[in-house]
């Protein structure tokens, strides 16, 4: 059974997560179509906030970036 790729939204949102957690500029996003570029901006925002809150490191290894 081949396994199916995530959603290119999905995958933009969870990266932008990442950088978001991990302190990094919204400079860095990657995206140039509208649609991706949001996703990202929205995962980096949440993500930024969750660092905010101290969900960085140890304290946010059961969050899930897409809810």
């Amino acid at each position: 059974m081949h396994k199916q790729k995530r959603d290119v939204t999905e995958r933009a949102y969870t990266h932008g997560y990442q950088k978001g957690v991990n302190r990094k500029s919204k400079d860095l996003c990657p995206h140039q179509s509208k649609e991706t570029r949001t996703a990202w901006l929205n995962g980096w925002r949440t993500g930024r906030e969750d660092q905010w809150d101290g969900m960085s490191g140890t304290a946010g290894v059961g969050r899930n970036p897409m809810t």
